[in-house]
C-alpha cells in the first residue's frame, strides 16, 4: 500500500518516546522516510485536530524517573494513541539503551505487552540505528567501533552503561524471557525471522533482541513485524516499518518554513559531541557559561546570561551552555549532589530559554535530553510539526503553540561538530 492510499486523518503509527530529544530523533527519521508527523510534548490533547498525519510521536520524560511513574505515563500515552485509531505502537528508547539495572525500558515494555500484545507473540527489541552508527551484532551493542561499555556512555551522569549485551541488560529489568535473533536469520529474509519468532515463542520467550548492522536489516525487520501491535527500538526500525508500509519521500513530508528573527543555542548536555560542538562554535560566535555552583553561591547567573543575550542576539546566533568536562561535572556533583546539580542547571537553562524567546529569539536549538524537556515545558509547547533533519536524528520542529518559533532538540551525542553553526541553513 502506498502512502497516498493511507487514510488521511487516521495515523497508523503511534510512537511513545522516553525523552524529548529521542522523540525528535524518531520523528525526523519518519519524515525522512516520507511520513507526515506531529510531535506532542506530553499526552496529545483529545481536542487536537489531525489533518494529513501518518504518525503521532508522543514525547515523554520518563527515562530516569521511578519505574512506576514511567509505566503509568507510557500506558496513558498508549491508550491516548489507540483512541486516535493508531494501529501499531512503537516504544522508542535511546539507541544506546540508556537505562539503569532497574529500568525503565523493561518495566515499560512489560506493561505495554500486558495490555496490547496477544499471548504468545514475540516483542522485538531493536536499539540498533545504523544512521547513528549504533549497531547490534550477536546481541552486543556498539557505539561506532566501540563496545557500548567502552564508549563515552560509560561515564553518562544519569545512566552510565557498563555492559554491552542487550539481552543481559534487558533481562535484568524484566521477569519475561529475553531471546536473540542473529544476523544470519535476518539476512535470510522476513519469513525466516518470523519463523524464529515462532520458535522463541514456543520456548516461552517474550522478547527477541535483533541484530542490526545495515539498512537492509531494518527493511527485513520492518516487514517481519508489520502486523505486530507493539514494536520497541531506537529510531532505526521505524524507517523499516515505513518502507514496509509503502511510504516514499515526498516534498510535503519534509516541509517546515524557516522563521525569521534571532537565533540561539541552549546546551545542557555534557556529552563528548556537545563539547566538540561548543568548542567549534566558540571559535566564531560568543558563548556564555552557566555554572550551577556559582548560582548556589549567590551569583545572578540567569540575569547575566540574558544581559549577554540582549547585547549579542541581534548580530547572529549565540550560545548559552552549562556543558562542562567530566571533571567539572564531577566537581559540581560533589559540591551539590547529582540531583541538585541537575535540577539547578535545568531550571536555570529553561528560564534563560524563556527569556530568549521574550527577547525575540525565533530559532532555538536545545542540546541535551533533560534540558530539552525542561525548556519545552517552560515554553508551554504542546505540539509541533516535524520538518527536515539537519543530520540523522536532528530535525527542526515548527511549533504549533507559537507558529513563529522553530526549535531543534538535540540529543547530546548527535550531530556533526559544526551543527550549532550550520543548522540554521537547513531550517527551510
Amino acid at each position: 500500500m502506498s502512502n497516498t492510499e493511507m487514510t488521511a486523518n487516521v495515523p497508523w503509527l503511534g510512537v511513545i518516546a522516553d525523552d524529548f530529544t529521542g522523540a525528535s530523533d524518531v520523528a525526523g527519521t519518519l519524515v525522512g522516510a516520507g511520513m507526515r508527523v506531529v510531535q506532542t510534548f506530553g499526552l496529545p490533547d483529545p481536542s487536537m485536530q489531525l489533518h494529513d498525519v501518518d504518525c503521532i510521536v508522543v514525547s515523554l520524560k520518563i527515562r530516569s524517573v521511578p519505574a512506576a511513574e514511567a509505566v503509568e505515563e507510557s500506558l496513558a500515552a498508549a491508550r491516548a494513541l489507540k483512541s486516535r485509531g493508531v494501529q501499531q505502537l512503537y516504544f522508542k528508547y535511546c539507541s544506546t539503551f540508556d537505562s539503569t539495572p532497574e529500568g525503565n525500558i523493561g518495566p515499560v515494555a512489560d506493561a505495554l505487552r500486558k495490555e496490547f500484545v496477544p499471548a504468545g507473540q514475540i516483542t522485538v527489541v531493536a536499539p540498533g540505528t545504523p544512521a547513528l552508527r549504533r549497531t547490534v551484532y550477536n546481541g552486543v551493542l556498539f557505539a561506532g567501533t566501540d563496545l557500548l561499555q567502552e564508549s563515552s556512555m560509560r561515564n553518562h551522569p544519569l545512566t552510565p552503561m557498563t555492559d554491552s549485551s542487550v539481552p543481559r541488560l534487558l533481562q535484568a529489568q524484566t521477569k519475561n524471557l529475553v531471546g536473540h535473533i542473529g544476523t544470519s536469520a535476518i539476512e535470510a529474509g522476513a519469513p525466516t525471522v518470523q519463523s524464529h519468532f515462532q520458535t522463541l515463542s514456543g520456548q516461552g520467550t517474550q522478547y527477541a533482541v535483533v541484530d542490526t548492522l545495515t539498512y537492509s536489516h531494518l527493511a527485513v525487520l520492518g516487514t517481519a513485524v508489520l502486523d505486530h501491535p507493539l514494536v520497541t527500538g531506537g529510531s532505526g526500525l521505524v524507517g523499516g516499518l515505513a518502507a514496509a508500509r509503502g511510504f516514499r519521500v515526498h516534498a510535503e513530508s519534509a516541509s517546515a518554513a524557516r522563521p525569521t528573527g534571532p537565533a540561539a543555542v541552549v546546551a545542557g548536555s555534557c556529552s563528548e559531541m556537545t563539547n566538540v560542538q561548543i568548542d567549534t562554535f566558540r571559535q566564531f560566535r560568543p558563548c556564555f557559561l552557566v555554572d550551577p555552583v556559582a548560582i548556589v553561591e549567590g551569583h545572578d547567573v540567569v540575569t547575566e546570561a540574558l544581559l549577554f543575550a540582549w547585547e549579542n542576539l541581534a548580530d547572529g546566533p549565540i550560545l548559552i551552555h552549562s556543558t562542562a568536562s567530566p571533571q567539572e561535572v564531577s566537581r559540581a556533583q560533589r559540591q551539590l549532589g547529582r540531583a541538585r546539580a541537575a535540577e539547578i542547571t535545568e531550571d536555570s537553562l529553561s528560564t534563560i530559554a524563556e527569556g530568549l524567546v521574550g527577547l525575540g529569539c525565533r530559532q532555538l536549538i536545545v542540546a541535551g535530553g533533560e534540558t530539552s524537556g525542561a525548556v519545552v515545558r517552560r515554553l508551554g509547547i504542546t505540539t509541533a510539526r516535524v520538518g527536515k533533519e539537519v543530520s540523522p536524528g536532528v530535525p527542526w520542529l515548527k511549533t504549533e503553540t507559537d507558529p513563529g518559533l522553530s526549535i531543534l532538540l538535540k540529543s547530546g551525542n548527535l550531530g556533526m561538530p559544526g551543527l550549532f553553526l550550520d543548522a540554521w541553513d537547513h531550517n527551510r
